[in-house]
């Protein structure tokens, strides 16, 4: 019975529009917009009703560190500037421990490859394994020859199936794409080298073109020369 009485077509009921004696005050609220003003509304009641509870339950005595190093600005909690937070010391010690994870990345990026060349069957076309084969003559060394060209260019190697050449390429790929990234970062080690000797002390100048022996698109600094005592 009551799947009869929902497939009987109903009268769809429509919220009214706002009349026309009231258009100045905008369009009318719907019921789906008091929901949603209401839910605002109650939300917010709630939120500084347990503002107004943590504030009666503090403890007079509460102290921290923050109280006296910041600052009110316009009613805003403004933290102290930590431009000269740390000192030259342990901004040296920091780009050390820096330098020391970009050099520990090269090295595992390095050993990847490494990995990866050995296990690939071929580089440049050429089998990785080589046998060394002593011949008495000239003779049987041409024979030796001729049977190993003839292995290396036979039906195995030539029809090689599609799978194994997808997977060695992938695998030059990624051998590429490692080296590109030990490239970039053998290139950002050297620049924060030259940061950190920037950093320390000593008279130095920045070279111009025409003073350079050697043209590069990278700054070369040169140091006076101190006398140590």
């Amino acid at each position: 019975m009551s799947s009869l009485r929902n497939a009987i077509p109903r009268r769809a009921h429509k919220e009214r529009a706002q009349p026309e004696a009231r258009k100045k005050f905008g369009i009318l609220e719907k019921h789906k917009d008091y929901v949603l003003r209401a839910k605002a509304f109650h939300q917010k009641e709630e939120a500084l009703r347990k503002l107004k509870e943590k504030a009666e339950f503090r403890n007079p005595d509460e102290f921290y560190f923050k109280m006296i190093n910041t600052k009110t600005i316009n009613g805003v909690h403004r933290p102290p500037s930590e431009a000269n937070k740390y000192t030259q010391e342990e901004l040296m010690l920091m780009k050390t421990r820096d330098m020391g994870y970009i050099l520990q990345k090269i090295q595992s990026e390095k050993k990847k490859i490494e990995r990866l060349t050995s296990v690939l069957h071929a580089l440049d076309n050429q089998p990785l394994n080589k046998r060394v084969f002593y011949a008495e003559d000239r003779e049987e060394a041409k024979d030796i020859r001729s049977k190993s060209l003839e292995r290396s260019n036979s039906p195995v190697f030539r029809n090689m199936p599609n799978r194994i050449k997808k997977r060695s390429a992938c695998s030059y790929a990624e051998v590429e794409s490692r080296k590109q990234r030990v490239q970039q970062l053998e290139k950002l080690y050297s620049d924060m080298a030259l940061q950190k000797e920037l950093q320390k002390s000593g008279r130095k100048h920045k070279l111009r073109e025409e003073e350079l022996v050697s043209p590069t698109s990278r700054p070369v600094y040169k140091w006076r020369t101190e006398r140590k005592r």
